[in-house]
């Protein structure tokens, strides 16, 4: 099986690592990347959001990019780990502030483990998803229709692509936010 496919990633930080400040990890991180086979395609504006949740700690800078490469989608989540971790990435407390956050958003219209499995994750009520995390990769990320930090630069480099199991674009699933959600993400 080829997956030869775009990959859609969401950046984050809101906290300063050995490279600098969040926007500087960022850029850094799109540039290791690189070194690690993945070819960034095309990257979006960088955005200022809210710490999510909300007083967990300092604020955001939050972007979204399309990669390419050759890899498989599990593959894929183990290279983004290895950033995260040479940024300095603790996994220390489910949403959690951090160095540097990279998260597999999609590859392509593959739906991973399957479409079941996926949608009982996306049902998940948020008190257990704040206790809870998944034993396997699930794509496209349950929580991307959710997410005006992640729909916003995502409107950016994607706003055509279609989530395989909602059947609605980026557009149309950054429109479906509620408008305050989507004003706390503003361009930086």
């Amino acid at each position: 099986m080829s997956f030869r496919q775009e990959i859609l990633i969401a950046l984050g930080a809101n906290l300063s690592s050995d490279t600098g400040l969040p926007r500087e990890t960022l850029h850094a991180a799109l540039a290791r990347l690189r070194d690690h086979g993945l070819t960034v395609l095309r990257t979006s504006r960088f955005f200022a959001t809210p710490c999510f949740p909300a007083g967990a700690g300092p604020d955001y800078v939050n972007a979204c990019a399309v990669l390419g490469g050759g890899a498989e989608p599990a593959e894929v989540l183990a290279t983004l780990h290895a950033v995260e971790a040479e940024f300095g990435r603790a996994r220390e407390q489910r949403w959690g502030s951090r160095t540097l956050d990279l998260d597999l958003l999609a590859v392509g219209k593959i739906v991973l483990p399957d479409a079941a499995f996926q949608g009982r994750w996306r049902e998940l009520p948020l008190d257990r998803q704040l206790r809870e995390t998944p034993d396997q990769l699930i794509l496209p990320h349950p929580r991307l229709q959710e997410r005006a930090f992640v729909l916003v630069p995502l409107l950016d480099v994607a706003p055509d692509w279609r989530h395989p199991l909602l059947d609605r674009t980026v557009r149309e699933l950054c429109a479906a936010l509620p408008d305050e959600q989507r004003a706390e993400v503003k361009p930086v």
